[in-house]
């Protein structure tokens, strides 16, 4: 990197792993912290006590502020890692910071529930056409304690612009931080998004403590809606067996550290939505999700079951063993419809 350095937009648990990622390979790195707290933790102790406690930062090569525009100056990078119900409003005030010429690489996993947008989408309307169409996707399984403690990791970037992409998988590379690449935006998009509402529905059932079979046959058919959602919206079904659908599939569903599956196991427990999210100050992505799926797949004519019954959970209020009770009694069908025999 030259002297332009990487900003990272988004202090949160992932964002900070990043930035503390790329400064360890030797870039400059620029943290932007909506939470005068981070910024205060980090020059006074070397990390983020707030979401990133007791894992120390690398403070030789990266720098954290709560103003935007010294976040962005002269940025040839910007890595967005901003919950994507706020994306939208932050990127207004950030579009007049950003260089023409910086490459954006969106980390942010979801749909913006007001407008059914991707990331990509959001900054296709906020950038100039050129730059929108080098934005890169970086999804994949990856716990940010994991990757902070050096723990093997593979993810993939996605981009419409081959050069970028393969720019963002040099920066990013490292002998624990594998990067693979794909031209498939909308499926990496999708993958990371819908993914969280799956874990959700594996977090139900391990609340209600029905087993591992029941976990296993959530994941595999949540899979497979996944893919037809999917597809319908124009992504390739290769990317739904790789890093971006199965790959963080898995992990969300099964991790003890997926926000996602921890909400879930609340509800199964008897918890209203109302106590989980006034008890936490992190963001589970696929709470929000669940109603942008709900929209999609209604619009689109894409079945998806599994999701519906999530929805009906998180968004009316829906009794679990009754939702379990009406996906184990739907109409008896073939796994694959269409194969031959």
């Amino acid at each position: 990197m030259t002297a332009g350095g990487i900003t990272v937009i988004g202090a949160g648990a992932w964002g900070t792993t990043l930035a503390n990622l790329l400064a360890n390979s030797g870039a400059l790195v620029r943290l932007w912290a909506r939470e005068p707290d981070v910024a205060r933790s980090f020059n006074e102790y070397g990390e983020n006590e707030l979401f990133l406690q007791g894992i120390a930062l690398n403070r030789k090569r990266l720098t954290v502020t709560n103003s935007l525009s010294k976040a962005l100056a002269g940025a040839e990078v910007v890595v967005w890692v901003c919950p994507v119900q706020h994306s939208a409003g932050l990127l207004a005030g950030a579009a007049p910071f950003i260089r023409g010429d910086a490459l954006i690489v969106s980390a942010s996993k979801g749909i913006e529930i007001a407008t059914l947008r991707r990331m990509d989408e959001v900054f296709a309307d906020a950038l100039p056409p050129g730059q929108a169409g080098r934005i890169c996707v970086l999804s994949g399984p990856s716990f940010a304690r994991e990757v902070c403690a050096g723990v093997p990791t593979a993810v993939v970037v996605a981009s419409r612009d081959r050069d970028a992409c393969m720019r963002i998988q040099s920066l990013f590379q490292t002998d624990r931080f594998r990067v693979y690449t794909t031209p498939d935006v909308i499926g990496v998009e999708l993958g990371g998004a819908l993914k969280n509402v799956v874990a959700v529905a594996a977090g139900v059932a391990a609340g209600l403590k029905l087993g591992h079979n029941a976990v296993a046959a959530l994941m595999t058919r949540g899979l497979a809606e996944i893919s037809r959602l999917g597809v319908a919206m124009g992504a390739h079904p290769a990317t739904f067996a790789g890093l971006a659908g199965m790959g963080d599939l898995v992990l969300t569903c099964t991790g003890g550290l997926s926000r996602n599956r921890t909400v879930g196991e609340r509800l199964g427990r008897g918890e209203s939505m109302e106590e989980i999210t006034g008890s936490t100050r992190t963001v589970a992505e696929g709470v929000a999700t669940v109603e942008a799926v709900h929209e999609l797949a209604g619009r689109l004519g894409v079945e998806m079951p599994v999701s519906e019954e999530v929805y009906r959970i998180v968004a009316e209020g829906a009794d679990p063993m009754e939702a379990l009770h009406r996906l184990m009694t739907r109409e008896p069908k073939p796994e694959h419809p269409h194969a031959r025999s």
